[in-house]
């Protein structure tokens, strides 16, 4: 089979050398895009005058059969051409003859797979774009139903103060709604026809890019056909946001493992989204968190192979350009499987509220509470904090809680004290009184949730 750059070497490509430079096995997933960019060239090379409108409809026709029968099975993506674009054009030449060879006029395949890519990208976004926006719904789902539930907050893995887990789970939602945010916004510059930039230094034909563009549903056309041809920025901009994406749903899955963990018992995973051990009969494994987690490190590694792929490369197109589909297409792949299974996961947790309201009850998580107390009285606030942490070393010592002291035990470390000081570090009045915008208060949680809501209905 003869390439479609045959006519200037005497000897075929080495078979080794021919099997390191097809990319057919990764690129064919690119054909509906690499047709559907090859019937908007047709039909403008034809409203231009370039080809014959006849030449035109036939290549149409020819093209919409190819996807008919790939979809329907009927065509198999021959693994001997050297890429989608080769056995694509072939394909159509052997079924409708001559006109088929005037499909590439005005056109070189380094700004057809460039308009490829960019084509299979936005529609993988879009579809990235649609997992997230179900995980942020389930994710404010659960926390609307635990705006008053009181848990311990964390620093350095410590207890620190009293919040509620419904807060606790917004956190994430406002992270995820912020990859929405960059995957959007990645999209509007990934949305850029190259096409008519052809092999680097555009061509002589009275093309119509634009018209292209907008048959195609793209904002633009790049207006430097050298960056035409070369740009893969918007390629290393979703593995960036896939990267991101993977970096919030890591932190919330070790989160996940910890409280499913026998020591903290906050919540239990759905047995349909757990695992068991071949010799331990009593485990339950968050294995699908952990693989979440651990897949995270592949989508980095690809966001470096990208970055580290292009540093290098002088202007226009270099065949380590190649490189770049594996790496975003695995990372593609790779965050849809995590959003998709993450969502079902978590909507079918059960949450132990007992388990948590009892561990925010120890710790002394109710100690700033106390100092700001104790502030509130017209003690400075160092001074009032200095007082509270002999309180809770006393605590220690006598193995009490705070709750647990008695007025006269307060008031040994200051006469500011009185009978509302339990009221003041009662758990729930922590959490209820901390109504500042963005806050752990129930009715803080609400605004946040009502900000969610507001932001999926855009």
């Amino acid at each position: 089979m003869d390439k479609l750059w045959t006519g200037r070497f005497k000897k075929r490509l080495n078979d080794k050398a021919d099997d390191f430079n097809s990319s057919l096995p990764f690129d064919m997933r690119m054909y509906k895009q690499d047709i559907e960019g090859s019937v908007a060239h047709a039909t403008m090379l034809a409203e231009q005058g370039i080809i014959p409108r006849e030449d035109s409809e036939a290549i149409i026709t020819g093209l919409l059969g190819i996807l008919t029968d790939i979809e329907s099975g009927g065509l198999a993506i021959d693994g001997e051409y050297e890429d989608i674009h080769s056995f694509i054009e072939s394909t159509l030449t052997s079924r409708i003859g001559e006109a088929g060879k005037r499909l590439h006029t005005a056109r070189s395949r380094n700004d057809q797979v460039a308009l490829d890519l960019r084509l299979y990208l936005r529609s993988e976004s879009e579809e990235i774009e649609g997992l997230l926006r179900n995980l942020i719904g389930t994710v404010a789902a659960l926390a609307g139903n635990h705006t008053d539930t009181v848990m311990c907050g964390y620093t350095h893995l410590q207890r620190a103060q009293p919040i509620t887990f419904g807060q606790h789970l917004l956190a994430y939602a406002f992270m995820l709604l912020r990859d929405l945010d960059r995957l959007r916004d990645c999209k509007k510059r990934m949305n850029i026809s190259p096409l008519g930039s052809c092999a680097l230094a555009g061509t002589g034909f009275d093309i119509n890019r634009m018209y292209v563009a907008e048959i195609l549903g793209m904002d633009g056309v790049s207006e430097n056909s050298l960056d035409g041809v070369s740009d893969r920025d918007f390629a290393s901009e979703l593995a960036f946001v896939a990267s991101m994406i993977m970096m919030h749903l890591s932190r919330f899955s070790e989160e996940i493992i910890l409280w499913c963990s026998w020591e903290f018992k906050y919540i239990e995973l759905d047995d349909s989204f757990s695992t068991g051990s071949s010799i331990m009969p009593q485990k339950k494994n968050a294995d699908i968190a952990e693989l979440v987690r651990g897949k995270t490190g592949r989508v980095y590694g690809n966001l470096m192979t990208l970055l580290t792929m292009l540093k290098g490369l002088p202007l226009a197109y270099n065949k380590d350009m190649q490189e770049d589909k594996e790496a975003v297409f695995d990372s593609i792949d790779t965050v849809k499987n995590a959003l998709a299974v993450f969502a079902p996961m978590l909507a079918s947790i059960r949450v132990n509220k007992d388990n948590m309201r009892k561990a925010a009850a120890t710790g002394f998580i109710n100690a700033t509470d106390g100092a700001d107390y104790l502030s509130s009285k017209g003690l400075p606030f160092r001074s009032a904090y200095k007082i509270m942490g002999e309180l809770v070393a006393y605590c220690i010592d006598n193995k009490k809680t705070l709750e647990e002291l008695t007025l006269a035990e307060y008031r040994r470390f200051s006469d500011l004290f009185d009978g509302d000081i339990y009221s003041a570090i009662d758990m729930n009045n922590c959490v209820s009184k901390r109504v500042s915008r963005g806050g752990t208060a129930p009715q803080s949680v609400s605004a946040q949730l009502d900000i969610i809501k507001k932001a999926l209905a855009e």
